[in-house]
């Protein structure tokens, strides 16, 4: 019995190359964990953290709001998301193409998600926490207007609503690949 105990455990390690844990924490809510299948070769890079499933005829279109990212490379991502998502949410379940963005998938560890919105918009923005500020000293490119996208949730009064993302970002992963690349 003890036996079929510990084989029950190891059994995820053991296949662990084809299943990892995912714990994503939203600050506008809810922390969810998920059991998802690796995945080779994912379109966005440096992150590991996957889409957040919605329950059958929850998403409704009087919910929705309208996000436009303006790229580093200057490009516009347009995304529809859920009243209440974070902006790195939306990044996340859209699948939008921003290399290294939310690297700490939303535990406010790093400024990865670090974007900048027009004056009008940032005063309107709700207040920003002691935490957030100490990560915010830690991002490339800060402005008067910079926010992270895990700790900024869309309301409806944002429709339409147009964030930059900064030209560089504070990405230790980025300094790591190259070492690798320069090794070989």
């Amino acid at each position: 019995m003890i036996a079929q105990g510990i084989s029950g455990l190891m059994r995820p390690l053991l296949s662990g190359l084809n299943v990892r844990k995912i714990r994503f924490v939203s600050f506008c809510g809810v922390t969810e964990q998920h059991h998802a299948p690796a995945k080779q070769g994912s379109e966005r890079r440096f992150s590991s953290t996957h889409k957040l499933q919605d329950a059958p005829g929850e998403s409704r279109s009087a919910d929705q709001v309208t996000v436009h990212f303006i790229n580093r490379d200057g490009e516009r991502l347009t995304a529809t998301a859920k009243e209440g998502e974070s902006l790195l949410e939306v990044v996340v379940n859209q699948n939008l193409a921003i290399d290294g963005f939310g690297a700490c998938e939303g535990t406010l560890a790093c400024s990865t998600c670090h974007l900048i919105f027009e004056k009008d918009t940032f005063q309107k923005l709700d207040a920003i926490s002691d935490e957030e500020l100490d990560m915010l000293d830690l991002a490339y490119g800060l402005t008067e207007t910079s926010r992270l996208g895990c700790q900024v949730c869309l309301k409806k009064s944002m429709d339409g609503l147009t964030v930059r993302v900064p030209m560089d970002v504070s990405d230790i992963r980025r300094q790591l690949e190259v070492g690798k690349q320069s090794k070989q």
